[in-house]
């Protein structure tokens, strides 16, 4: 009999039989792993089930390839904020589909898990966009694809740095940006040397940049592409400041 206990955020949560549930845990020993839940279709476990719940998990099989099944207790839920926020939980929706959908099964990473547990936390203030976007810089370098973001590509001014390379994933300082800028994408103000910005047309900005490359990286050979979450997500943020520039 194969037995684990660990800490897991749920990531997903699909309806299985009459009752059960396939629910994806983002581990923190053990990685992304599936389980069965039994009665997971229940009112009384909807709310566990929740993609973003912290929940204490006990994993069996009677053999270890086995899918094997869960049990579930609560340790905390999404917070008002978010709950009630349709940006931030489309924020959060989008990080929990990235991990589900890019993350190989049972490869642990720790850094991942602490890294999406804070960004939850983080998620309860107004100044959560900067955080979300750094945290998928983070992905991406867990999935293997980092950014190079604190020095010049073509050996310019690593203190002038405004653009990154589609091709290498390396920002480019301003002077040698210049004759490129269409062919570049843009680095937001708040990953630049000396941080500002943070506004919500900033936010876009960074956005767009892990965007790119989720896309064009860690995501270019998966048959179903970048999540609908993350598409989602950033269309939705688009249209919010499309509607605050007209109000």
């Amino acid at each position: 009999m194969e037995h684990w206990q660990d800490q897991g955020i749920v990531l997903s949560a699909r309806t299985h039989g009459e009752n059960g549930v396939i629910a994806a845990l983002l581990t923190q020993q053990y990685g992304r792993h599936v389980g069965y839940v039994h009665g997971g279709q229940s009112s009384g476990k909807r709310a566990l089930l929740q993609a973003g719940t912290l929940v204490s998990a006990e994993w069996s099989s009677r053999v270890s390839e086995n899918m094997g099944t869960y049990k579930l207790e609560e340790e905390q839920g999404l917070a008002p904020d978010i709950l009630l926020d349709p940006l931030k939980l489309s924020a959060l929706m989008s990080a929990c589909a990235l991990c589900d959908s890019g993350l190989p099964e049972r490869e642990a990473h720790p850094g991942l898990f602490y890294g999406l547990q804070a960004l939850i936390e983080t998620m309860k203030s107004e100044h959560w966009g900067p955080a979300y976007v750094m945290w998928e810089i983070a992905f991406l370098k867990e999935l293997g694809f980092a950014l190079e973001l604190t020095k010049c590509a073509g050996g310019g001014d690593p203190a002038t740095l405004t653009h990154v390379s589609p091709k290498s994933g390396h920002a480019v300082s301003a002077a040698e940006a210049a004759p490129y800028k269409e062919k570049l994408l843009e680095l937001p103000l708040f990953l630049r040397p000396a941080p500002s910005g943070g506004e919500k047309e900033d936010i876009l900005t960074g956005l767009t940049l892990t965007g790119y490359f989720l896309e064009h990286w860690a995501f270019n050979h998966h048959t179903q592409g970048v999540p609908e979450a993350r598409l989602r997500f950033q269309d939705r943020f688009e249209k919010t400041l499309e509607t605050e520039a007209c109000s």
